[in-house]
């Protein structure tokens, strides 16, 4: 009972830091966009974590975790429901580490998490209620069938040599990715972003905040990482909190010395962007790695940053915060370094971890498309020239974030 105890209290404590990442999140994308644009962003990250949690709640535990079933895909039933003992109380054999309770709330904070990566890309001008459909159906239905087929048991967990994903570079940070690509290639580019066929910079409003957003994210990783230990285990939770700073550490200096030498320019998002590049690329293993492991892959994930950001200019694909690079490039690096580096790397490996990206990029891909496509074509997802040059605030929601401060931005 003790050490239940200590491993729930760990547990806890890491589904307070995930939820905390939810204000990384914000602070980070309104600051890396323009202050007319502030209100919607903000809305659209507390809807995600709010009716994240709901749907959780209600279907996407059961068909994250169904027990038994056919490998791709399951369901356990409607909403939660605990197992008990014979007397009617709490069953505490449930799991070794942490309460059936704490199991969903943790699970839970993820969850949101792939919308919140969609919601970045496509910020200053898609539409509120068609992001909101969209979040609903991809939190509700797609992260946790997808997140079923390793975690919850189904066919990835059970090839020969199982795909291995201990955090989610690939389960939450290329889910939400993905979606991100096809998000933004169906919406277009912000009106002045590209002129010429070239791309031009359109400056945050806030960059004190986009910084503060990037280190509560890294705070919030211990428990991202920590708590993906699944318990208190104190050589196994030091070791993973090691390799998960050190990544963050080393693709946030790479980042910066690969882009002043690129852009004879310091770069406080680059900078920022190849931490957060460290962190996804570490998540998928950061278990298995012995800390020069975890420096050599944060730093390559700090060099793929600086070329993933220019190749996606080149693509005339407009990310206002950098979501694609950092969470899906960053996402699939991650998930193949662990068949380079650490206890798995080999050959069988590296085979499986493909595998499985590829898995994720037909269904995430696909699905997003099918959902995207159809709002687009029913209900539209762009907002209209007027809106989108005037700020999204004061069309969609009827205010100002900064109401003394306000400047006329175009």
């Amino acid at each position: 009972m003790e050490l239940l105890t200590t491993n729930n209290v760990w547990m806890m404590i890491c589904t307070a830091l995930v939820f905390f990442m939810h204000l990384g999140f914000s602070l980070l994308e309104i600051g890396l966009t323009r202050q007319k644009n502030t209100i919607n962003i903000l809305f659209k990250n507390i809807f995600i974590i709010t009716i994240g949690l709901l749907l959780y709640c209600l279907v996407g535990f059961n068909l994250m975790y169904p027990g038994e079933f056919n490998g791709f895909l399951g369901f356990s039933g409607f909403g939660l429901s605990a197992p008990l003992t014979a007397e009617g109380a709490l069953d505490l054999t449930y799991n070794q580490g942490y309460t059936y309770w704490t199991d969903f709330l943790f699970q839970g904070m993820f969850a949101a998490t792939a919308a919140t990566i969609v919601s970045g890309a496509v910020a200053e001008r898609v539409k509120i209620a068609p992001f909101m459909i969209f979040t609903v159906l991809y939190v509700g239905l797609v992260y946790p069938i997808a997140g079923s087929w390793k975690w919850g048991g189904g066919f990835l967990q059970t090839l020969e040599t199982p795909f291995y994903d201990f955090a989610g570079s690939t389960l939450v940070h290329s889910v939400g990715g993905w979606a991100a690509v096809v998000a933004v290639c169906l919406l277009g580019p912000r009106i002045g972003k590209f002129k010429d066929g070239k791309p031009q910079a359109i400056p945050g409003h806030n960059l004190p905040l986009a910084t503060a957003g990037v280190l509560i994210l890294w705070l919030g990783w211990f428990g991202f990482n920590g708590g993906s230990v699944l318990s208190a285990d104190p050589e196994l939770t030091s070791l993973t909190l090691v390799t998960t700073c050190l990544a963050a550490a080393a693709g946030g200096v790479v980042a910066m010395l690969v882009s002043t030498v690129m852009y004879k320019n310091l770069d406080l998002t680059m900078f920022l962007n190849g931490l957060l590049g460290g962190l996804v690329g570490i998540t998928a293993g950061a278990d298995q790695m012995s800390p020069t492991d975890a420096i050599l892959i944060g730093s390559i994930a700090g060099i793929i940053i600086v070329f993933a950001v220019s190749l996606i200019d080149k693509l005339k694909l407009d990310d206002p915060v950098g979501a694609i690079a950092v969470h899906l490039v960053c996402g699939i690096w991650g998930t193949l370094a662990v068949g380079i580096f650490g206890k798995l790397a080999g050959i069988n490996q590296f085979v499986s971890q493909l595998i499985g990206i590829a898995s994720y990029a037909v269904f995430c891909s696909l699905t997003a498309f099918i959902i995207i496509f159809a709002l687009k074509k029913t209900m539209g997802i762009r907002v209209s020239e007027k809106e989108e040059l005037e700020g999204l605030d004061g069309h969609e929601h009827g205010m100002d974030a900064y109401p003394d401060f306000r400047l006329n931005e175009h």
